[in-house]
C-alpha cells in the first residue's frame, strides 16, 4: 500500500522498484536533514512546505512541485499539509533532468500523473510503469521553473541571526536594522550578501519576504494579515509588491486556473 502516515518507517532506497510512489497524511512535520540515493519529486495539493538544503531555502506552495536530485542533502518542513505526494526514481531514469533542485509549476496533466504514480504498488512491474513515467518526464522537462529558491549566505557573522530568522521568518530587518543588530556597517553586510548570494541585501530581503508571503497565503492567511506580518505599509503596497514579483495578485496566485500558467 502506498499510503503512509507518521507511524510508518519508510526508506525509499530500500525498495528496489525503479519508481516508488507514496501518498502521505502529515499535518505538521519536520523530516530533519536526510539524503536519498533516488531522485525525488515532492508535491502537496494544499498547505505549504519549506525545503532547506546546504546554502538554499525554498518554499513549495500547492501549485508547485520540487525536483530533488539524487544524493542531495535536504530537510522538509510541512505546515498545514493534509495530504502530500512523493515520487522516487532510480538514478538511471533521471539522466535528462537537471542535477539540481528545481521548483516547477504543476499543470493538470503533471498533477494527474503524480497522483496516479503515488498510489502505484511497490511491486509493480517495470514494464507496466514505462509509458506513464516516460510521459511524466516529458511533462516535467517542459514545466516552467519558478524562482522560489533563495541562496543563503554562509558568513559566520550571520549564522545566529539566520537561525533566529528561521524561527521567526516574518521579521526580516531592513539593511540599517540588520547592521545595528550585528554591529556591522551596511557596506559590510551588502558586500557579504552580494558575494555569497549574488544579490545585494535589499534584493535578498525582498525575495525572502516574497517566499514568506507565498507560505502564508498557502496556509489560508488573509491578504491583510500577510501585509501586516511582513511589515508592509498597507494592503495595497503588499499587493503591488506581490504582483511586481509574480505577475499575479495574491488571490490569483494559488487559484487552480493558474496551474501551469506563466508569470
Amino acid at each position: 500500500m502506498a499510503f503512509i502516515d507518521e507511524s510508518c518507517k519508510f526508506d525509499p532506497d530500500a525498495i528496489e522498484t525503479e519508481v516508488v510512489g507514496i501518498a502521505a497524511r502529515l499535518g505538521q512535520h519536520d523530516s530533519g536533514m536526510h539524503i536519498h540515493a533516488k531522485a525525488q519529486l515532492l508535491y502537496a495539493p494544499q498547505g505549504c512546505m519549506t525545503i532547506t538544503l546546504d546554502g538554499l531555502h525554498c518554499v513549495l506552495p500547492p501549485t508547485r512541485a520540487a525536483w530533488i536530485p539524487p544524493a542531495c542533502r535536504h530537510s522538509v518542513v510541512m505546515n498545514r499539509v493534509v495530504d502530500y505526494r512523493s515520487l522516487y526514481f532510480a538514478p538511471q531514469l533521471t539522466g535528462s533532468i537537471a542535477n539540481r533542485i528545481q521548483i516547477l509549476e504543476v499543470n493538470p496533466l503533471l498533477q494527474a500523473l503524480v497522483e496516479r504514480m503515488a498510489f502505484w504498488p511497490w511491486d509493480k512491474p517495470a514494464t507496466a510503469m514505462l509509458n506513464t513515467y516516460q510521459l511524466f518526464f516529458e511533462e516535467l522537462s517542459q514545466a516552467k521553473e519558478s524562482h522560489l529558491v533563495l541562496p543563503m549566505p554562509s558568513d559566520r557573522r550571520l549564522q545566529v541571526w539566520l537561525a533566529e530568522l528561521q524561527r521567526a521568518p516574518w521579521h526580516v530587518p531592513t539593511l540599517k536594522q540588520l547592521g545595528q543588530q550585528l554591529g556591522a556597517s551596511s557596506k559590510t553586510i551588502s558586500r557579504i550578501f552580494t558575494r555569497q548570494t549574488g544579490m545585494p541585501y535589499q534584493n535578498w530581503r525582498q525575495q525572502w519576504r516574497l517566499q514568506q508571503a507565498i507560505a502564508l497565503l498557502a496556509t489560508d492567511h488573509q491578504v491583510n494579515d500577510v501585509a501586516y506580518r511582513l511589515a508592509f505599509s498597507s494592503d495595497s503596497a503588499f499587493i503591488a509588491f506581490f504582483k511586481q514579483h509574480t505577475g499575479s495578485t495574491p488571490l490569483q496566485y494559488l487559484q487552480p486556473k493558474y496551474l501551469g500558467g506563466g508569470h
